[in-house]
């Protein structure tokens, strides 16, 4: 582990920053001198933030060795998503416009990380936006696993910092599945928990109706000690949910015995690649030896076309109020995929737009039905990773519809529309070394359940323990 800290679990480092057997200076230095070898291969890091790093470091340092320790981020490095403010360093979100931008506050998510006594070493890469291609300004981040291979939309350079190993884990946000999507590309844990419970204050929308902010990394526990410090009311945030949230990390090792968990092998199968089926079809049979109650549900079928056509005008509507400041008065520095759908927003009128949350409710009443039946509902957590090229991902319109196409939105879009959580878990790889994982999906606040379940099921094997080799 020596060699390797760098891979280490947040759960084993806070046991040894607690007892003062490694020091969080060295610790960030070791990260830092990591980024800076092997992130020009990648580029996972919009901004490296060194001197913030080693001062909060010294300052955890200092403390720590006064018996003063706050908890289980105290000291560990982390890396935020680029829509994060953070104060005095730029937050661009893969946007040219807002390429100079510098907030002078920090967002409630990294504050709360601040609190708990986290390291900050970075801004991770984000997609244009936070929508699905990336701006020609800014460079792609890199699959480790493989460089040809998609790395996920736009919680994308924190997928692959967390599974590169170049922070012990990050926060991402999720609108149509950003978390999810990049924990299955590069074979990490990504966590989106319910609409609310953790704050979207200082942190740049999308579409203030369907944005999540949540936790990846690369265990089940690690992700569960992220969303116990940050989740919350917070009075700046609108939408923050007033409900108190128990610590999730007190209910990983609950007994799963009995544990109802629905399976549509229909909705699992659809458009699912075989060897990713196969591995799933292992994860159900891992649970029933558990004492897991297998529950057959009957998920509404719904192609990734359609969904994608429910979810994108209230997406499209509601992002081209958040940029309604510099589209379309700065529409030329617009990438060309965020820039037709800010057009098709401006298109729309408030008719336009109530009619779409109607539908969104239908849709997700019936969607909710099914995840009330049971404490759980397995399925893939977005398709399989596929190859992709520059190009397609800057947008251009003629390939960019074969990479949408690799979206299986069935899976990801229905929680984003409802506001219910859902954890993606590594499950194995294929033969050419592709991550494999599976994702739970549960009816809002059952956080604490899904990640008990996955928990259990990590516990068995130890797919999180191999890393790219790149």
């Amino acid at each position: 582990m020596k060699n390797n800290i760098h891979f280490a679990n947040i759960s084993y480092l806070s046991r040894e920053l607690e007892n003062k057997t490694i020091s969080p200076v060295e610790l960030v230095e070791h990260m830092l001198s990591r980024i800076e070898s092997v992130d020009q291969r990648l580029n996972s890091y919009a901004t490296v933030c060194a001197d913030r790093a080693i001062k909060e470091a010294r300052q955890a340092e200092r403390e720590i060795l006064a018996g003063n320790y706050r908890g289980r981020l105290h000291g560990v490095p982390l890396s935020v998503k680029d829509l994060c403010y953070t104060r005095g360093i730029r937050t661009m979100g893969g946007l040219k416009v807002r390429k100079n931008f510098i907030p002078t506050f920090d967002s409630t998510v990294v504050k709360k990380l601040g609190l708990a006594g986290a390291v900050l070493l970075g801004k991770s890469v984000s997609t244009e936006g936070a929508l699905s291609g990336y701006n020609p300004e800014f460079e792609i981040p890199k699959n480790p696993w493989g460089s040809e291979l998609w790395a996920g939309v736009s919680s994308s350079g924190s997928g692959v910092s967390v599974s590169a190993g170049l922070c012990f884990g990050s926060i991402g946000t999720d609108t149509g599945g950003s978390i999810r999507y990049p924990s299955m590309a590069n074979g990490v844990v990504g966590l989106k928990p319910t609409y609310g419970s953790v704050s979207r204050h200082g942190v740049m929308d999308l579409a203030r109706t369907l944005d999540h902010v949540g936790p990846l990394a690369r265990s089940v526990e690690d992700v569960a000690i992220l969303f116990d410090a940050i989740v919350g009311r917070d009075g700046l945030d609108p939408t923050s949910l007033s409900q108190e949230i128990a610590p999730i990390s007190n209910s990983l090792r609950m007994n799963v015995e009995n544990i109802a968990l629905g399976v549509d092998s229909n909705y699992i199968e659809s458009g699912t690649d075989r060897g990713l089926l196969s591995a799933i079809e292992e994860v159900i049979e891992t649970f029933k030896t558990l004492g897991v109650s297998l529950v057959d549900v009957k998920m509404p079928r719904s192609d990734p076309q359609v969904l994608r056509d429910l979810w994108l005008p209230i997406v499209a509507f509601e992002a081209a109020k958040a940029h309604e400041e510099t589209f379309p008065s700065r529409a030329d520095d617009y990438g060309d995929y965020l820039r037709e759908v800010l057009e098709y927003g401006l298109a729309m009128n408030e008719r336009d737009y109530i009619e779409a949350q109607t539908r969104r409710k239908q849709y997700a009443m019936q969607f909710e039905a099914q995840l009330d039946k049971v404490d759980a509902v397995i399925c893939p957590a977005g398709g399989f990773v596929f190859e992709v090229d520059a190009k397609a991902q800057y947008g251009d319109k003629e390939t960019m519809a074969s990479v949408i196409e690799n979206f299986q939105g069935q899976f990801t879009i229905p929680s984003d529309l409802i506001g219910s959580p859902a954890i993606v878990v590594p499950c194995g790889f294929s033969d050419d070394a592709r991550p494999y994982t599976f994702q739970l999906l549960g009816s809002k606040f059952s956080e604490g359940t899904l990640c008990a379940l996955g928990y259990k099921y990590e516990q068995q094997y130890e797919w999180n323990l191999r890393h790219p080799d790149f």
